[in-house]
């Protein structure tokens, strides 16, 4: 059956499992999942053992398992980090699905989640397929404008070559950045994650994918950035924990 979601909103079973009674529980279980991580624990087996000494569903437990990190993780992180107030003048190199649906999310009404490393991310998934939704443009539109008012130098997104209606997007995003005259340069590359881990060392990725975020020489948190500002009613579950 065609997918005709409209939205980037929220998955059907997250009114009951997301609600508030459950935010305790899930900061604890990524607490405990972020110790045992500290401790070489192997995910499969960790998240099973926190996700059922707290009862969570399938859902929680991939919430969870996107905030949680290891000790070791978080310090490298958080050392590699530039304030966003940095990013004047200088070169962005933006992980684009990572960043864009995020932003859709939270203009679709979809779960925000408050990491551990102190980035949002989402619990939407791109399988292969991207489809546009009403959220694409205003999303597009917040990015560009925070970037804009940021001073950013020159901004290069990446989209991912696999994933399909990447060259849609594209298109879309040019149109946009032509009529308000951003300096963008949107390339579609087999990999993004890896053209962002070799980033120029003067270049600052934007990302909230572990990977990318524990390879690249420095990082924003661009996402959490434009959700912060301009998304005030934003469905955000504070999962941070020290």
């Amino acid at each position: 059956m065609p997918d005709k979601r409209t939205h980037r909103g929220a998955h059907p079973e997250d009114a009951d499992g997301f609600a508030t009674p459950w935010h305790a529980a899930m900061r604890a279980a990524v607490a405990d999942l972020s110790w045992l991580l500290s401790r070489a624990y192997a995910t499969p087996s960790a998240v099973k053992l926190v996700g059922d000494r707290y009862g969570l569903s399938a859902r929680q437990r991939t919430a969870v398992t996107r905030c949680a990190c290891a000790d070791d993780a978080l310090a490298g992180r958080l050392h590699r980090e530039i304030r966003f107030e940095d990013v004047r003048g200088r070169n962005v190199f933006i992980d684009g699905y990572n960043v864009l649906t995020t932003i859709e999310v939270a203009l679709g009404g979809g779960w925000v989640l408050a990491a551990r490393d102190t980035t949002f991310r989402d619990m939407a998934s791109i399988h292969g397929s991207y489809r546009k939704v009403e959220e694409t443009r205003p999303a597009i539109e917040l990015l560009g404008r925070t970037l804009a008012d940021a001073g950013v130098a020159r901004t290069v997104l990446y989209l991912d070559q696999p994933v399909s209606n990447s060259g849609r997007l594209k298109a879309i995003i040019g149109e946009i950045i032509a009529a308000r005259g951003w300096d963008w340069d949107v390339q579609i590359v087999p990999n993004p994650d890896a053209v962002l881990i070799a980033a120029p060392a003067d270049a600052i990725v934007a990302s909230a994918d572990s990977v990318v975020m524990d390879g690249c020489p420095c990082w924003v948190n661009l996402a959490r950035e434009v959700v912060t500002r301009h998304v005030s009613d934003a469905n955000l579950i504070n999962l941070q924990v020290g």
